[in-house]
C-alpha cells in the first residue's frame, strides 16, 4: 500500500536524500537557499545547473538543496548542520534567520569554507563567512524609495510588506527604503517624513509565504480605501499570478489612475507581466540566476585559498511601465 506523504515532508526529505547521496564528496559546492517553494530561488538552481553543464571535467559538483517551505527556518538550519556534519568542499548560503544561522556556524566553526548567497549574516557574524555574493539590498531599497518620491513627489500614506522577521535582506531593504525618503539614516518608522506616513498595522510580515502575502494585501486594500502606496519589499504576492490578478482587481481603477502606487522587488517573468498588465507601477529586480551561476566558481576560490571580494554584488534592474520591454540586464 502506498504511503502519500504531506507535500511539504516529501520535498524536504527529496532535498535531504539529494544531499546525503552528494554530500560526501568533498569536491560538493553546497548552495542551501530559503526554500525550495520559491520560484525565485529555482532560478538560483537554474543558474547552478548551467555552471555545472558548462564546466563538467571541473571535478566539482554544484548541490542545489534547502528545506521543502520557505517558512520553514528551523529546518535550513538543520540542512546545512548536516551539510558540515557530512563533509563539502563550500557552501553558500542564503540565511532565512540571520541570526540562527550565524549562531549554528559559529558553534560549528567548520573547517569548510562558507559565504553567503542573496542573503547575508547579520553584521555582527559576517566574520563567520568569507564573501556575499548576491544583491546590495540596501541600495534595493533605495531605488524603490526613489521610484516612489517620483511617482508621488507629496507622499501618502503607505504600507510596507516584508518577508521573515530575522532575514537580514530584507530587513536591509526596508532600511533602505525607509532611510531615503526620510533622508536620515536610521529611520526605524515613517511618521510624515518626506510627506509619507506607515498605516496602522504595517509593516506586515509574510513569512515567505506567497497565500499570505496576497491576503494581506486583499485585507490592508480593504481596511484602508485611501491608501497611497503598498510596497512589496519581496515579491511573495506577485509569484502567485491568479491570486495576484484578483487582489489587484480591487484596486485596479486605483493603480490605472495612479492614485495607488505599488512597487514591488523582483523581476521574473509571472512579475513582468503583472507590470506591463498595470498591476504593479515598478519592479526593482534582482539577479538571481547570476548569483547561482558565479557562486560555483567562487567556492572554487575559497577552496583554494585565493583572495576574494567581499561582498560580491550582482547588481539591479529597475523596470517601470514604459521599459518592461528592456529593462532587463541582458
Amino acid at each position: 500500500m502506498a504511503f502519500n506523504w504531506p507535500r511539504g515532508v516529501l520535498a524536504l526529505a527529496l532535498a535531504m536524500a539529494a544531499g546525503t547521496a552528494m554530500a560526501d564528496d568533498k569536491k560538493t559546492l553546497a548552495i542551501v537557499v530559503k526554500g525550495l517553494d520559491n520560484p525565485f530561488f529555482e532560478q538560483i538552481n537554474l543558474g547552478c545547473q548551467k555552471w555545472q553543464k558548462e564546466n563538467p571535467d571541473s571535478g566539482y559538483t554544484c548541490l542545489y538543496t534547502g528545506p521543502a517551505s520557505s517558512a520553514d527556518e528551523a529546518g535550513q538550519v538543520q540542512v546545512v548542520d548536516d551539510l558540515l556534519t557530512r563533509g563539502v568542499g563550500a557552501i553558500a548560503i542564503s540565511p532565512s534567520n540571520a541570526p540562527a544561522m550565524g549562531n549554528l556556524i559559529k558553534r560549528r566553526n567548520p573547517d569548510i569554507p562558507v559565504m553567503t548567497i542573496d542573503a547575508d549574516f547579520v553584521e555582527a557574524d559576517r566574520g563567520m563567512r568569507t564573501t556575499y555574493l548576491g544583491t546590495d539590498n540596501y541600495l534595493m531599497g533605495v531605488k524603490m524609495a526613489e521610484h516612489a518620491a517620483r511617482l508621488k513627489p507629496e507622499g501618502g500614506t503607505v504600507c510596507l510588506q516584508l518577508g521573515n522577521v530575522a532575514a537580514d535582506n530584507i530587513n536591509a531593504r526596508a532600511a533602505g527604503f525607509r532611510d531615503t525618503i526620510a533622508g536620515a539614516k536610521g529611520t526605524d518608522r515613517l511618521t510624515g517624513q518626506g510627506g509619507w506616513t506607515e498605516i496602522d498595522g504595517c509593516p506586515v510580515f509574510t513569512n515567505d509565504q506567497v497565500d499570505l502575502a496576497n491576503q494581506q494585501m486583499a485585507d490592508t486594500f480593504t481596511a484602508n480605501p485611501d491608501l497611497d502606496a503598498f510596497i512589496l519589499i519581496g515579491g511573495w504576492a506577485q509569484f502567485a499570478p491568479q491570486a495576484y490578478a484578483q487582489v489587484t482587481d480591487q484596486v485596479m481603477d486605483k493603480l490605472k489612475s495612479g492614485e495607488l502606487l505599488i512597487i514591488a522587488g523582483d523581476t521574473l517573468p509571472p512579475q513582468l507581466e503583472a507590470l506591463k498588465a498595470g498591476r504593479s507601477h515598478v519592479q526593482v529586480g534582482q539577479r538571481p540566476f547570476e548569483m547561482g551561476y558565479r557562486a560555483p566558481t567562487v567556492m572554487i576560490q575559497l577552496i583554494e585559498g585565493k583572495a576574494v571580494d567581499d561582498p560580491l554584488f550582482t547588481g539591479l534592474d529597475e523596470c517601470t511601465q514604459q521599459n518592461a520591454d528592456s529593462c532587463l540586464a541582458q
